[in-house]
């Protein structure tokens, strides 16, 4: 079907900002009547809250409705602040991208989520939020992701990248990281959208220090606009009196304000006031005009709005300040306590008078013949997007061949691994891009940054190139496959879940790796889960991990990151031990990014050198690739003994011990097998998936814990003990989990690993004390 003609929209400026409220005051009443219908209509036998924010949507109207129906165009993309979610559906149903049927299910199982999200919605979502900071800083990144895919040649189109925050948003510490990072300021398509109620969720925020917000922002090199006041005040303002009364309102304290607009004619006459001349001018308007003035703020202006759109400079990121009341044009607009407060059933009633729809029959399009069901359509039209078929990729090897020897580390055994790729699959190769916080020579990815090069938008001259002593070569170029950020583990997160994403927003694979320093994978931890919600599948590195750094130790030390790998959900978590495990798993890791059924990795490697020996890799073709598909599901049978007595059970950088332990045991005559756990995670969910739980397979559970084997058991790795108790349960048998469950110091490995109880002499204890 062809859609009507935009010419048959009003183009005169006042008719087109009639049709413009119209379709505002629409947007508002149907945000207001999904939540209304959820709290009040739908059956609610548990009685449990279902809750929505009525209040922070209709602050967002305004904003959301010059933005859509007049500005925005198909390659945009816009990441709508949490609790205006009933304000994004609104739209996407007045042009038709969401079926009436939904606009009852807000918060209903199966339904319209809590918040945006781009993977469990029905209708159109650019970017998932609910986690405040993390959706705002999402388009950064974005926008990043976007430029690299285009400097490999590919198309991801054009187009801004949005952002509609809520004031509040700018107190967390992820937002002004992102702001901060040099590279943002190239970034001319990021538009950032305050929305500055001055309310927070308990209170009207005392002072909210605009002026040092839109500082900071100029500072970071951003584009600042300001849309404070509405057309009827800069009338006002033009009066007689109206500097007095431009001069009140700038400083009037946030909770005056508010409390302002609570207030009816007379009161305002009485509180507003405070010099002769601003008397005189309100004693000249009727109350309607006064009662209109004090809420007349420019977020709630259509054409101030607009004007402000229409000045984004795109050579350098914007913040537009767009002030606003919170639940304007609703019954609890700027009452400090509004911010999940519902309208009650008088109150719905009245706003359905006032906008001219039905409390009994909400849910009313516009008629497509009207000017507001023509410019629906037109709008509808002009955002439509065409679906992107998925680019294909060269396929990943499984195995590369080498067998490594010597001793080696697996944080080491990761930068070999992404060298040889290059020349074993250079098309795959060229779809790895891996980001660091500062950390690339410390996490060995020197030899691949020199492979490759440091991505940057423009060709920049390495002043060390010529510097013999000069080890890692910084060459920063369009086509590097490196991304250093600042010292932040919330912005390299936030990229690699928008890198790891490409492959659904536009067709096009990339092998996101982020590698950081382990001990910190729990600050980026909230970030990197919201991005794989969102869709964003990647591998996150984290190198060098637990008390195996020895001297090192003390505070960098990492505790619970392993079975924090265990519990996330839409993760896979590997911790080899060996050079060739750690190849095996990532290839396998690489190989389940970007597709609809892909899943990201956490990857916990470690720096402490290892004999390669000891991993006995078969040399029999057959047996190799049973070893490396045991290697990918969980775990292996390191070594098996006759009429075993006692099973060890070890992971990652204390394999050494639980061999060396096996060895005492077997000269004191007790048998141990010694089994090389790889994914606690994966066995995991092999026992789950035995007891019915879970739709994963559990063939590894046989081969490595066959029944007819089973001994009472030690579990040991370089974390908390709790990561493999679990293990037990396989064959019900008696154990005892190692691990580590306190602080750490600095000192030899020897010394630190007798001090945890990871040692050789623990070990034997710990099977001594359970085949007695």
């Amino acid at each position: 079907m062809t859609a009507p003609s935009t010419s048959a929209v009003p183009v005169g400026t006042e008719d087109r900002l009639a049709v413009l409220g119209e379709i505002e005051q629409r947007v508002r009443w149907l945000a207001t009547a999904i939540i209304d219908h959820a709290n009040r209509v739908r059956p609610n036998p548990a009685g449990l809250k279902v809750g929505g924010h009525q209040a922070s949507s209709a602050s967002m109207t305004t904003l959301m409705t010059a933005l859509w129906f007049e500005h925005l165009r198909a390659g945009d993309r816009v990441s709508v602040k949490p609790h205006a979610s009933p304000v994004l559906h609104a739209i996407n149903y007045l042009l038709g991208e969401l079926d009436e049927e939904y606009l009852t299910t807000l918060r209903a199982f199966g339904g319209l989520q809590s918040y945006p999200s781009r993977s469990k919605d029905p209708d159109p979502v650019d970017y998932s939020t609910g986690s405040v900071g993390i959706g705002a800083t999402a388009p950064i990144w974005g926008a990043l992701a976007r430029r690299y895919v285009t400097t490999l040649g590919e198309q991801a189109g054009t187009g801004r990248q949005y952002s509609l925050v809520g004031d509040a948003e700018l107190d967390e510490g992820a937002v002004w990281e992102a702001v901060l990072d040099p590279m943002v300021a190239e970034l001319g398509e990021v538009v950032w959208i305050v929305d500055l109620n001055r309310q927070s969720l308990d209170r009207v925020v005392p002072n909210i220090g605009t002026p040092r917000l839109q500082g900071m922002f100029g500072a970071a090199g951003w584009q600042v606009l300001t849309v404070k006041y509405g057309r009827l005040l800069d009338k006002l303002f033009a009066r007689p009196g109206g500097e007095a009364l431009r001069r009140r309102l700038d400083e009037m304290t946030n909770p005056e304000y508010q409390r302002l607009l609570r207030c009816n004619p007379a009161q305002l006459r009485e509180r507003l006031p405070d010099s002769p001349e601003l008397a005189a001018l309100v004693s000249t308007l009727d109350d309607e005009t006064l009662h209109a003035a004090i809420r007349n703020l420019g977020g709630h202006d259509l054409r101030a709005v607009g004007d402000a759109f229409a000045r984004i400079d795109d050579t350098r990121p914007t913040v537009i300040f767009a002030y606003t009341v919170k639940g304007y044009g609703l019954a609890s607009e700027g009452h400090p306590q509004n911010h999940s407060s519902l309208l009650s059933q008088d109150q719905f009633a009245e706003l359905a008078a006032r906008c001219g729809m039905s409390v009994d029959a909400p849910w009313q399009r516009f008629g497509p013949a009207t000017p507001a069901g023509r410019l629906c359509a037109a709008t509808a039209e002009r955002l439509r997007r065409d679906l992107v078929p998925a680019t294909p990729v060269a396929a990943l090897p499984v195995d590369i061949g080498r067998t490594p020897s010597g001793e080696t580390t697996t944080q080491a055994a990761l930068g070999r691994a992404l060298l040889d790729l290059t020349r074993d699959a250079p098309e795959a190769a060229r779809r790895v891009v891996t980001v660091s916080p500062d950390v690339s020579s410390t996490t060995n990815l020197g030899g691949w940054v020199n492979k490759v090069g440091v991505w940057s938008t423009t060709e920049r001259p390495d002043w060390f190139a010529d510097d013999a002593e000069t080890i890692l070569h910084w060459r920063e170029n369009p086509t590097g496959q490196h991304i250093e950020l600042g010292i932040s583990e919330v912005n390299l997160v936030g990229l690699l879940g928008e890198l790891g994403a490409t492959w659904s927003r536009w067709g096009q694979l990339l092998l996101p790796i982020g590698v950081l320093y382990d001990p910190f994978v729990e600050r980026a931890l909230e970030p990197w889960s919201y991005g794989i919600y969102a869709g964003g599948q990647s591998i996150l590195v984290g190198t060098p991990s637990g008390v195996s750094l020895a001297p090192e130790g003390g505070a960098h030390q990492s505790i619970k990151t392993p079975s924090i790998g265990l519990e996330q959900p839409g993760c896979t978590t590997y911790e080899p031990a060996f050079a060739l495990d750690t190849e095996w798993t990532l290839l396998a890791s690489l190989a389940r990014l970007g597709k609809p059924d892909g899943s990201s990795t956490y990857l916990r490697l470690s720096t402490r050198p290892v004999d390669q020996t000891l991993a006995a890799v078969p040399a029999d073709t057959a047996a190799r690739q049973r070893r490396r598909r045991q290697v990918v599901a969980g775990a292996y049978s390191l070594r098996r003994t006759d009429n075993p007595k006692i099973a060890i059970a070890a992971m990652g950088a204390v394999i050494p011990e639980a061999v060396g332990a096996a060895d005492r045991l077997q000269q004191a005559g007790i048998p141990a097998d010694v089994i090389c756990v790889t994914s606690p995670d994966l066995l995991y969910r092999a026992v789950r998936a035995r007891q019915g739980h879970e739709p994963a397979e559990s063939w590894i559970l046989d081969q490595v814990f066959p029944a007819n084997r089973a001994t009472p058991l030690v579990t040991v790795l370089d974390g908390h003990p709790h990561t493999l108790a679990f293990l037990a349960t396989i064959n019900q048998v008696r154990h005892t989990s190692l691990g580590v469950t306190r602080f750490g110091q600095s000192g030899s490995i020897e010394d630190v690993y007798r001090y945890h109880g990871l040692d050789t002499d623990s070990i034997v204890r710990a099977a001594l004390d359970l085949a007695d």
